[in-house]
């Protein structure tokens, strides 16, 4: 590594789907969790598999889905029926309007579809033991904001019942642990470092400190600051994904495929691969800029984001990867890094997120007051229960909690879909309080060994 360069990169890819197993296909449900294992899960996993120092988070709650009774079945049956049969139907109206670009822009997304369904077929079907090795950070059980959890008692239950799900799974867990929506608020450290917390990453964009430096709350927390900066060449309007050669998201055929470059026209996948390597050696060159005086860079990003929405993230990932190391950028996992930088105490800090505003904003909003509050009503009744809770009524509370019901309706991604998922949770959650023998069908793989004790300490 050349002399100059003192500091360090932490690449970390926070792995989270609300739990639509069960829920529902097109447009919304289950199929979201299909798209994920095929273009962003299995992509991000050859990646790893090469030996990229990359700090991968699995929420429980993607596990629990991917380990579900039949879901390996349901992903196939999908992929061999709906998604060939629909791309074959694009591919043949492309050609019948005379548009041979976009036919074969189409069977090149068949062709990534196919691939994909190869992998997870030498994989057995078991994503979750492919990927255990390399998941060091697990979080919440389903993904909770969790200063917006109301009671010490229910936050200990996502935080715990998270941790443990990770064990089970992993077999180890060294104290890596993130935050839902980055959401953190200094009340949180003292239960977060009582369940085992070492270090967790957060948002502090908008506190005034420096990202290069972990803090240390009076908890003993390591806070790890996200370099907005260097995660925005990524993740913002103007970022990599919005170049004119990849392949454009939002643009999508009769049976939602995309076949169209965001620049306009038909997608050419090798002009993308080209933008890509470029993007991947402008990253490593502004890092190595970043971290030229020291310090931890910390870029975290949703993995989903690689593949699912920016098509040619995974490329970008690896490519990235053989970037910094020719920049001579030291590539590293968080928790090596934050044992090597010394952390400074920190200051007095606000509630902070990685939503939009930097606040709680996007979790609890004017038109989601309903929903927030139904939810504080179920985990006070819940929690109120105490010895007698049911286990159907904790794993509602847990699915009610998630923080993809609210996000969707005040992003307008799915408003209706998840205003009715909390809905259902909410009155999953009564239903099961007045009858403890009520059957569960719906959350049949939701948090399995979620228990009452984080409910019942003082």
């Amino acid at each position: 590594m050349p002399d100059d360069i003192d500091g360090e990169l932490a690449l970390v890819l926070h792995t989270h789907m609300p739990y639509v197993e069960g829920f529902g296909t097109w447009p919304f449900g289950e199929e979201w969790l299909f798209e994920a294992i095929a273009t962003s899960y299995l992509p991000v996993l050859d990646v790893l598999e090469r030996g990229a120092a990359v700090t991968l988070s699995l929420t429980p709650v993607v596990c629990d889905q991917l380990q579900a009774s039949g879901v390996a079945e349901r992903f196939g049956a999908f992929l061999r029926g709906v998604r060939r049969e629909s791309h074959r139907l694009d591919a043949e109206a492309a050609r019948a309007s005379g548009d041979e670009d976009v036919a074969r822009a189409v069977e090149h997304s068949a062709a990534v579809y196919e691939a994909a369904l190869e992998r997870f077929d030498r994989l057995g079907g078991d994503l979750v033991a492919a990927l255990a090795p390399y998941a060091a950070w697990t979080s919440a059980a389903t993904h909770a904001v969790l200063p917006l959890v109301a009671t010490d008692a229910a936050v200990r239950l996502q935080v715990r019942s998270g941790i443990e799900s990770h064990r089970r799974r992993t077999g180890a867990w060294a104290g890596g642990f993130w935050l839902p929506e980055c959401a953190h608020a200094p009340g949180l450290d003292a239960l977060l470092a009582g369940e085992g917390v070492v270090a967790t990453c957060v948002d502090l964009s908008s506190a005034g400190v420096d990202p290069r430096r972990p803090l240390c709350s009076a908890a003993g927390v390591i806070l790890a600051p996200i370099d907005r900066a260097i995660v925005e060449l990524v993740w913002s309007p103007e970022g990599y994904p919005s170049r004119a050669a990849y392949r454009d998201s939002w643009r999508k055929t009769e049976h939602e495929h995309r076949a169209w470059a965001v620049g306009g026209g038909a997608y050419d996948p090798q002009a993308a691969l080209e933008q890509a390597r470029a993007d991947a050696a402008d990253f490593a060159a502004r890092v190595r800029e970043r971290v030229a005086g020291g310090g931890l860079c910390v870029c975290a990003l949703d993995t989903e984001l690689l593949g699912h929405w920016w098509h040619e993230g995974a490329a970008w990932l690896s490519f990235a990867v053989d970037a910094l190391a020719e920049a001579g950028v030291r590539l590293v996992h968080l928790d090596e890094a934050l044992a090597r930088h010394e952390p400074v105490p920190a200051p007095d800090l606000p509630v902070t997120t990685w939503g939009v505003g930097r606040d709680l904003s996007s979790w609890d909003a004017p038109e989601v007051a309903d929903l927030v509050w139904r939810a504080r009503r179920a985990e006070l009744d819940v929690v109120a229960a105490g010895h007698d809770v049911p286990l159907g009524a904790l794993r509602e509370l847990l699915a009610l909690q998630s923080s993809d019901w609210t996000f969707q309706i005040t992003q307008g991604y799915a408003p209706p879909y998840g205003r009715e998922r909390a809905r259902a949770h909410a009155e999953g959650v009564a239903a099961a309080l007045a009858d403890p023998d009520a059957a569960e069908p719906e959350l049949r793989n939701l948090a399995p060994w979620a228990s009452a004790a984080p409910l019942l300490e003082p």
